[in-house]
């Protein structure tokens, strides 16, 4: 009989046991499965190397999760407690503590942007990353201009500065090299690095995508004729470089004395093109650059509405000066027409003139205000 009741009270037992198992079991499912306690969407930062218990803590101290004992059981019972990844993770509003773990387990973290302009030096990207949020790291120095290319890039949290830069480097090498396999039979450039100088010029005269194969094939032509390409932004280059490291803009308007700036990158005096890029152009620019516009014209002038007017002649672009002048509101006084030129991303009207113009010219330059271009009201007449 003794024995008979100790059996009887170990079947009871076990039974209690089993059904507490029971209970706690469907309770924790229950609890799995019922929306969570956000009440709107948020993201949350796993560290590296933080095991089950420290993840469910950082869930139940953001609110992610209400009870952290029932997410580690959860975690621990699946078999997916060993898999739980770090990084940044969005979890949506009311997510259930299966749907966290879905998403931990599943690895899908936070993607970022970060939208690199055309036409930037390499210290203004290299500060644009430097600034960026959630990356990792110093992005080290800027490389030399030309070698980063403009584009939107993802990355995650923790990334590396310094492996982004790398990364805008090989993409930038990597369109280069394909570009230059569609570039046109007749190009009169010889290597991709000359093309990339003069896609850097390309895209600090015009914003507008539609123009920069003709302001190429302008180029182009004054470059076959061994004329000085004359292009305002290669100044702007030349004196921010010369006016002391850190400096990324010139803080006033281009003058007439600006165009005698002693500097290879100078195209005012110096024929060809500069030694290197001034900026880090665009995929439009670098195609503008390899498959130039087949045109005539040597000259062009801004319109004044952000667009340019191209001609063929000296006389032309005299006229398309003064007709611009006259639209502008400005005075007409007999001036050098301005040889091929360049409109920078501010409103400049007109660039380049000849490069020797006669005594009369000369004259009617001096007696010209003394500052222009780079987004004040005359053109630089030469």
């Amino acid at each position: 009989m003794r024995f008979l009741r100790l059996l009887a009270s170990s079947f009871i037992t076990a039974a209690i046991v089993i059904a507490a198992l029971g209970g706690a079991g469907y309770w924790l499912y229950r609890d799995a499965q019922a929306p969570g306690p956000l009440a709107e969407a948020r993201t949350l930062v796993v560290p590296a190397h933080t095991g089950i218990a420290g993840i469910a803590e950082l869930l139940a101290a953001d609110g992610v999760i209400r009870h952290k004992l029932a997410f580690e059981a959860v975690a621990r019972l699946s078999g997916r407690g060993t898999a739980l990844k770090a990084g940044e993770f969005e979890f949506p509003a009311a997510a259930s503590a299966i749907q966290t773990l879905d998403i931990l387990t599943g690895g899908k973290t936070v993607k970022r942007r970060l939208t690199i302009p055309e036409g930037l030096t390499s210290a203004e990207i290299v500060a644009l990353v430097r600034d960026a949020p959630a990356l990792d790291g110093d992005p080290g120095p800027a490389p030399p201009e030309g070698e980063l290319l403009p584009d939107t890039y993802v990355y995650s949290h923790g990334d590396s500065r310094h492996e982004l830069i790398d990364r805008m480097r090989r993409a930038m090498a990597h369109l280069l090299a394909q570009l230059w396999t569609e570039r046109r039979p007749d190009l009169l450039l010889t290597t991709p690095q000359e093309a990339a100088i003069l896609a850097s010029i390309i895209e600090k005269e015009t914003a507008r995508g539609e123009e920069r194969p003709h302001i190429a094939g302008v180029f182009i032509n004054r470059l076959r004729l061994g004329m000085r390409l004359q292009a305002d932004p290669t100044v702007l280059f030349a004196l921010v470089a010369l006016s002391g490291e850190g400096a990324t803009k010139l803080d006033r308007p281009l003058s007439h004395a600006d165009l005698a700036v002693d500097s290879p990158y100078n195209t005012y005096l110096v024929k060809g093109l500069p030694p290197g890029p001034i900026a880090n152009p665009g995929r439009s620019s670098l195609r503008a650059a390899m498959r130039p516009e087949r045109t005539e014209d040597l000259y062009f002038v801004a319109d004044g509405s952000g667009g340019h007017v191209f001609a063929k002649t000296l006389a032309e672009q005299t006229r398309n000066i003064a007709q611009y002048r006259r639209g502008a509101g400005l005075e007409t006084e007999a001036e050098p027409a301005p040889s091929a030129a360049a409109a920078t991303s501010a409103p400049a009207p007109a660039r380049a003139a000849t490069p020797h113009p006669p005594g009369a010219a000369r004259q009617a330059t001096r007696q010209t205000a003394r500052r222009c271009g780079h987004g004040t009201a005359p053109p630089c007449p030469r």
